[in-house]
This record gives C-alpha cells, sequence and structure tokens, in this order.
C-alpha cells in the first residue's frame, strides 16, 4: 500500500510507486503540460520512487475515487538548510479547484510534516494559469532568470517563486490554508 503523506477534502497524496511511472510520464508528455516543464525521464522516475531518499515523487488523488488526478516532484527532502524545491506540479484534471488543493495539501507536507523552512519552485514567464495558482497560494515572485532554458528553439525566462515556514503560518492562522 502506497504511504499516504497528506490528505484534504477532496485529494490526497501519496508517495508515488512503480506502477504509476506510466501515468506521470503520459502526464509529462500531455499537451496541454509539456511545454510548461522540462520533464525527467523514465528511468529517472525509477530511480526516484525506488531508490531516492532526497527527493520524491508524488501522486495526487481523488479521495472518493482513488483516481489520479496529478503528480508533484519534491527535491532537496535532506538539505540542511530544510529548503524544498517543487521542480512539478502538474494537475490533470484542469479546471476543478485541484491544482488549489493540491498546493496547500504540499505546503501543508512541506512545513508541518516534513519541517521545511523554505519551498520555491520555477515557473516559465508565459504560464499565465501557473503563475496564479501559485501566488494566489502566497507564494512570493523572488526573482526572473532572463533566457535559461532553451525550448524548441526560443530561449525563454523563468520566474523563481517562494515561500518560507512563517509565511504560511501566517497564512494557517489567517484561515488561508487547511
Amino acid at each position: 500500500m502506497a504511504e499516504i503523506l497528506m490528505e484534504g477534502p477532496r485529494l490526497l497524496l501519496r508517495r508515488a510507486d512503480p506502477a504509476d511511472i506510466d501515468y506521470i510520464c503520459a502526464l509529462q508528455e500531455a499537451e496541454d503540460n509539456r511545454d510548461y516543464i522540462v520533464p525527467f525521464s523514465r528511468s529517472d522516475h525509477e530511480i526516484i520512487i525506488t531508490q531516492a531518499e532526497a527527493s520524491a515523487d508524488i501522486i495526487v488523488e481523488e479521495c472518493a475515487s482513488e483516481e489520479r488526478v496529478g503528480y508533484l516532484h519534491v527535491a532537496g527532502l535532506l538539505l540542511p538548510s530544510k529548503e524544498q524545491e517543487w521542480t512539478h506540479v502538474i494537475i490533470a484534471k484542469k479546471g476543478c479547484g485541484y491544482g488549489h488543493e493540491a498546493m496547500k495539501l504540499l505546503k501543508a507536507w512541506a512545513f508541518e510534516e516534513c519541517g521545511a523552512h523554505r519551498a520555491w519552485l520555477d515557473c516559465k514567464d508565459y504560464n499565465a494559469r501557473a503563475l496564479h495558482l501559485y501566488e494566489s497560494e502566497g507564494m512570493v515572485r523572488e526573482a526572473l532568470i532572463r533566457e535559461t532554458i532553451l525550448h524548441k528553439g526560443a530561449y525563454e525566462n523563468l520566474v523563481i517563486l517562494g515561500i518560507l515556514d512563517r509565511e504560511y503560518r501566517a497564512r494557517k492562522r489567517r484561515g488561508l490554508e487547511l
């Protein structure tokens, strides 16, 4: 049985297992996702799921149906600085509010269960939907890295966003977190 990391009203986060690799790879390559991320290879996911302690592939699942609706990747789980990097936040069922709940669950797991001090991610500057999600979930724009990724023959910019443990706790006191 897969390890459940955090459960919310509609969704839960659980550690991915080898049976999830095809789903994760397909989600990375889906037309509405592939231009927004730098995908990991199948062998990367096999290593992450079976051997890695410093990072985790996480499945976002509906509680009621047990249907997979997304995938997250978290790195930095063993850093002494207690800083996590969220490299993939991919929700398959868009427009259902699952991105918001998944982010709330991820923050709760990071700050309450893992004791993280800081979490950060990068996002392509033209991914308006994701930028809106991250900022509405309390992440702060920290930097713009110009022309850092070569994608389809063009250089692209990345926006760096982060959230600190004290910012998360302040949002929780205001009732903005689970």
